[in-house]
């Protein structure tokens, strides 16, 4: 695991912690000259430490007009004046808080990712991101979001690794309207992007599963309804990512997000949650830590409230690379954050509590299960999220035909159904798969994940979601073979950064260009190998391994999965898994 802590200034005629100082060779040191006063740390912009002076220009910004505060300009400026009204601080910042990024202008090679202004790589087109806190929608809800997909976005809609849903092609002149549709069925796009608390991560089963510890609907429902949109937590050093479950699965990726609730069953206690705060992937990734607290349903409100509220007050604002909470507590350290979480926030001592146990189930929900009032929910897989308007309101139909009224959504980029009876399961399962969802996926289509990529992200080098579509449907035909095995996790991102999770796959590819056979540069991977969260198969998350020097064209990637992973099947003893043989293999086995 990578812990990433902020290094200690160097001082003028000094030498680093544990180095003895420098002397020229052959020149006696110099007793006579005067003591140089060490040079003042320079300050990272804690506004409890540091004060609240900006100390970068988008600092600046932020404080000067909060993003907030770019709906009104929206609405009565530049939905009316167009695209080439927008100033450049609100069209590269504030709209983030309403969930709007300039998307990639097409035809552009990842090659010229990192040498184009963002002025030269964006579209006059936006990512419309839709907020869906706990993954949870009703049919009337979806049918409207597939509605706007069709007439807005030209049929596009992915289905994110946070529960999101996010349309393309959007105009500025039309997101008034978007969001009058979206806001009279109770749906939102405020703060889904920004310096901001973003969607909070739930359980897709809350409320149904039969084998659920506890309900978290309300404790989302409480958090989004005080603290989303409200001034006072819209100016964060960076982006502040929450989940909650109270499934015994696990299933909300707790451990790489700022704050993170898991429901288990305290010995004296009962039921309630154990607390984890600081994890984190992109360039620096970092697993989150247990506070080693218990907090009741009641109090998850509070304790998130807390949380986010040191963040802001002691959160790192000089360098944007060094802004998110995963910084803070590899310097502070659990102990340090417990004690400023109770004392200047809540105002009381939580009870220390044990760690919840390892998940005895898988946390995707993909299949066919039973609900505790004995109807049943369908998860279905479609390729890595990747749906559509047309999809969406088919599946609205559907749900609506059986009697039912609602979909969740997955952090794995899936879909259920809620509320099936048991004579129209048949049914549902083979029209979803009619419609590119299916509950009866191949291993690597149900654990295969890929990020937005060069087909519309500013940021990406490569393209994901086409190049893991062609790869599972290869490894279905090569590897039909191996049917039994347990899934390996696939994960496929554009570019350095980890929103597709790489780091936690048991195959995680970082997208770059790399060098083919001919020597000419291609699209391709770097491979991190053996990652994995916590879930049925390993008691504690961990970082993937990479392997020195070991880069896959996106051509060869069929090829590649399927060389490691029949070396796994060949290699691996008794019930090992495939990220337990791949930190113990050599490296020859790995190429």
């Amino acid at each position: 695991m990578t812990q990433a802590t902020t290094a200690p200034e160097a001082t003028d005629g000094a030498a680093p912690p544990g180095r003895p100082a420098r002397r020229t060779a052959g020149r006696p040191a110099r007793t006579d000259a005067p003591a140089r006063p060490a040079r003042a740390a320079r300050p990272h912009g804690q506004w409890k430490v540091d004060g609240t002076e900006p100390l970068n220009a988008n600092e600046k910004w932020k404080q000067e007009d909060g993003g907030l505060s770019v709906r009104e300009r929206i609405e009565t400026i530049y939905a009316r004046d167009g695209f080439d009204s927008i100033p450049g601080d609100d069209l590269h910042g504030r709209f983030r808080w309403w969930g709007l990024y300039t998307q990639r202008k097409p035809g552009i090679d990842g090659g010229k990712t990192a040498t184009l202004e963002p002025h030269e790589l964006e579209d006059r087109y936006f990512m419309l991101r839709v907020r869906i806190d706990g993954g949870a929608l009703t049919t009337e809800q979806l049918r409207v979001i597939a509605d706007i997909s069709k007439e807005f976005g030209r049929d596009s809609a992915d289905i994110t690794d946070r529960q999101n849903i996010q349309l393309h092609w959007v105009e500025v002149e039309d997101v008034p309207e978007i969001w009058r549709r979206l806001e009279a069925v109770g749906l939102q796009t405020t703060e889904a992007c920004g310096d901001v608390p973003r969607v909070v991560l739930g359980s897709p089963v809350a409320g149904i599963a039969a084998d659920e510890l506890i309900d978290p609907s309300a404790a989302i429902a409480e958090i989004t309804r005080r603290y989303i949109g409200v001034p006072e937590l819209a100016n964060l050093p960076r982006k502040f990512k929450t989940a909650l479950t109270g499934h015994p699965s696990q299933d909300v990726v707790h451990e790489i997000n700022d704050v993170a609730f898991v429901a288990h069953r305290h010995p004296e206690l009962g039921v309630g949650f154990d607390v984890w705060v600081g994890g984190g992937l992109s360039a620096n990734p970092r697993l989150g830590e247990r506070l080693g607290v218990f907090a009741t349903e009641e109090q998850v409100p509070d304790v998130w409230h807390g949380v986010v509220q040191i963040f802001r007050d002691y959160g790192y604002r000089r360098l944007r690379n060094k802004a998110r909470l995963k910084f803070l507590l590899a310097d502070w350290g659990p102990e340090r954050f417990r004690e400023v979480l109770e004392t200047e926030y809540l105002g009381y001592r939580l009870p220390d509590g044990p760690p919840a146990p390892k998940p005895p189930v898988p946390g995707d929900h993909v299949g066919v299960h039973k609900q505790k009032d004995g109807l049943n929910y369908v998860g279905a897989a479609p390729y890595v999220g990747r749906v559509s308007g047309t999809i969406l309101g088919r599946v609205a139909d559907l749900a609506e035909s059986v009697g039912s009224r609602r979909v969740r959504l997955t952090p794995h980029q899936k879909l259920l159904v809620l509320d099936v009876p048991d004579e129209h399961v048949e049914h549902v399962v083979s029209t979803l798969k009619e419609n590119g969802l299916d509950a009866n996926p191949s291993p690597f289509r149900r654990s295969t994940i890929a990020c937005t990529g060069i087909e519309y992200c500013k940021l990406a080098i490569v393209d994901t979601k086409d190049t893991a579509t062609t790869t599972i449907d290869e490894l279905e035909k090569r590897l039909g073979d191996l049917s039994q095995m347990r899934p390996v996790t696939l994960h496929v991102n554009g570019c350095p950064n980890s929103c597709a999770r790489i780091q936690t796959a048991d195959i995680g590819l970082k997208g770059q260009l790399v060098m083919d056979d001919a020597g000419e540069q291609v699209p391709g991977f770097q491979v991190h190998l053996g990652g994995g969260l916590a879930s049925q198969d390993r008691e504690v998350a961990g970082m993937g391994r990479t392997v020195r020097g070991l880069k896959v064209t996106a051509a060869d990637l069929p090829d590649y999965v399927e060389r490691v992973v029949r070396r796994y099947e060949a290699d691996k003893t008794g019930t090992e898994t495939f990220a337990e043989w791949a930190h113990r293999a050599d490296e020859e086995a790995l190429q």
